[in-house]
């Protein structure tokens, strides 16, 4: 592979996500800054507008569509971009969702590694060694909940959680990205090996990965941040990004 080449970023979003398309990129901009390669950022949606149960299985459903469409542009992977929407559906779901997509990606002549943020963030805990995490979510407590039944599933202790209890993803979207700096000052860390700054996509949380591991000492990551590291695997990049945190940190 060329050291200058250009990579297509593929994304399938929920329609009312504000954050995926500004923290995937903000993470491999900076990279630019530091390696060779770039990046072009591409998306398909999903209609979602509340975050339901209900709504995010109908939202789902329409993941095949969305990979055709971005397999259309040739990309080079591929982001279904919505934590709960996976982890609702069952456990292990991440699985036979990515295998699925791929292979309509195949279908359309154009192959594509498939990664979700629910396994993205599974795969990156345990890229880290965390056999127990506390972690901030946005959603209501029953969906909190169904992400902590599926973490755990996964091999991987659930030690504390907060729930913002917010189910209009567009008021999630417009926290304030220092905010889980703050928020996370309320999780018990203690016998925990890492902390989930949000386990959500819509939650924006980039700006304090690095200032909650320089104050706590321990690994912090979130989804966006691990949706990028699985991308960088796949692409058989270098996995550095200094600045957001353990996970990016070129050691894993």
């Amino acid at each position: 592979m060329s050291e200058f080449r250009t990579y297509r970023i593929g994304q399938i979003v929920p329609s009312s996500n504000t954050t995926m398309e500004t923290e995937v990129p903000a993470v491999l901009r900076a990279r630019e800054a530091i390696e060779p390669e770039r990046f072009t950022f591409h998306s398909s949606r999903m209609r979602m507008k509340k975050v339901t149960k209900e709504e995010l299985a109908a939202m789902d459903a329409d993941s095949d569509r969305c990979a055709l469409e971005l397999s259309d542009a040739r990309i080079d992977v591929l982001g279904y971009a919505c934590l709960v929407a996976i982890m609702s559906m069952g456990r292990g779901y991440h699985r036979l969702s990515e295998e699925r997509l791929h292979r309509r990606t195949v279908e359309n002549g154009a192959p594509a590694p498939v990664v979700t943020s629910a396994g993205a963030l599974v795969d990156g805990l345990n890229a880290i060694g965390a056999k127990t995490v506390s972690i901030l979510a946005p959603y209501m407590k029953p969906l909190t909940q169904l992400v902590i039944d599926y973490i755990e599933n996964e091999g991987i202790e659930v030690v504390d959680s907060i729930s913002l209890e917010m189910p209009d993803n567009l008021e999630v979207g417009r926290q304030d990205p220092l905010a889980p700096a703050e928020i996370t000052k309320r999780l018990k860390t203690a016998g925990t090996d890492a902390i989930i700054a949000s386990a959500c996509v819509q939650m924006p949380s980039l700006a304090s990965i690095q200032i909650i591991e320089d104050r706590t000492g321990l690994p912090v990551i979130s989804s966006s941040v691990a949706t990028t590291y699985m991308m960088l695997k796949h692409l058989g990049l270098k996995r550095a990004v200094p600045g957001f945190g353990t996970l990016l940190s070129g050691r894993h």
